[in-house]
Order: structure tokens, then C-alpha cells, then sequence
């Protein structure tokens, strides 16, 4: 049995890896930008299903907790370090504003979703935290939509999307956190925040 896991564990990983490199390869990123993805119409966060570490399914953007939302998007599994960059100023954000919750979302295509007990399961023996795994939810979808509603053009780095109400995109950035980057996620949070009056946590909770 032993055998057979790291079998089959190795073949999930073996298919990761060939689709990366193809994925690579398509690709024509040329380097990030700390400004926001703007266009003239208001880009909303598509309608997908995904689930969390903890198995929790989650019906997006709908399911998002917070009256403004911090998500995280990675397409690719060494993208996590760039990912960790933003952790601990999400929390720190999260902490600041009660109605402000932040996600994980990795990104993988929908053909890997026979693999998802061991990849799921794969992350979800790395992650201690349960409050980790409850946000980190994992997307396994047809990505060219998805990255289409949302105006993105290459897999090549993260996405750090703020979300309104509706999964309304208010900021998009992308890459690694630095002060600016920051700045402008706080300054997207609070614009939200004032625009109009969002109930409390516990008021949304006895809705």
C-alpha cells in the first residue's frame, strides 16, 4: 500500500512538473507590475467551485466571508514562496479590519482533478495550521476563462485581486509584496470599506 501511494504520488508529480514546462512555454510574460490592472469596465471575480484543505466546498465569488476580500492567486506550486510574501501583511490587514477576510486560491486545470485526493492531501499534510487549510482553497477549472474574466495574460507570477462586494475587482497587483504594493491594498481596503456601510460580521452571520 505504502508502495503504491508514493507511486502514485510520484505520478501526480511527474504530470505537475510536464505541465508546467509546457505551460512555461506558452507563455509570454514579460515581467510584472506593481500598478493595478485597470480597464475602463469593472472586472468581476468569475463564478467557479472549488474546495478547501479541510474539504469545505465553496461556491465563489459567493462564498468569499468577508464584505471585502484579499485573494491570493498561484498558478504554479513554486509560486508558494511568492505567495508567502503576502501572508503575513494579510493577516496583519485582516487583523486591522473586521470585514476584511483573505484566501489561497491555487489554480490548477481541470484535467488534474482526478489527482485531487493526493494533491489536496499533499498540501494539506505540509500545512499545521487549521486556519491555514480552511482558507486555502484549491481551484481545479478550466483556467482560460477564468483568467480571461479576470485580464490575465500570463501564469508567469501571482495575482493579489481585492474583492467588493459581488467579487466586484477593485485592485489587482501582481508578484511579490513590497511597501507599495501594501499601501495599495490598504488604501483599496479602506476605499471599500468607506464607499458604503458594511454589516458586521455578526450581523451578516444572522442574515
Amino acid at each position: 500500500m505504502k508502495r503504491l501511494l508514493v507511486c502514485a504520488t510520484s505520478l501526480a508529480i511527474a504530470v505537475m512538473c510536464l505541465s508546467d514546462v509546457q505551460a512555461l512555454e506558452r507563455d509570454s510574460f514579460q515581467g510584472s507590475s506593481e500598478e493595478s490592472m485597470a480597464s475602463d469596465a469593472p472586472k468581476y471575480f468569475p463564478e467557479v467551485v472549488g474546495r478547501n484543505l479541510e474539504g469545505l466546498e465553496f461556491q465563489l465569488p459567493r462564498d468569499f466571508s468577508g464584505a471585502v476580500n484579499l485573494v491570493l492567486v498561484a498558478f504554479r506550486r513554486e509560486q508558494q514562496a511568492t505567495v508567502d510574501t503576502w501572508l503575513a501583511p494579510a493577516a496583519a490587514l485582516a487583523d486591522s479590519f473586521d470585514n476584511l477576510h483573505y484566501y489561497e486560491l491555487p489554480v490548477l486545470n481541470r484535467g488534474y482533478i482526478l489527482a485531487r485526493p493526493v494533491i489536496d492531501g499533499g498540501m494539506r499534510a505540509g500545512i499545521a495550521d487549521l486556519e491555514t487549510r480552511e482558507r486555502t482553497v484549491t481551484l481545479y477549472i478550466d483556467k482560460g476563462p477564468f483568467r480571461e474574466a479576470l485580464g490575465i495574460s500570463s501564469e508567469n507570477t501571482i495575482y493579489v485581486l481585492v474583492l467588493g462586494p459581488e467579487g466586484r475587482v477593485s485592485l489587482m497587483l501582481d508578484g511579490a509584496y513590497s511597501k507599495s504594493k501594501g499601501s495599495a491594498v490598504e488604501r483599496a481596503v479602506w476605499e471599500l470599506l468607506d464607499s458604503q456601510a458594511f454589516p458586521s460580521e455578526e450581523e451578516r452571520a444572522s442574515d
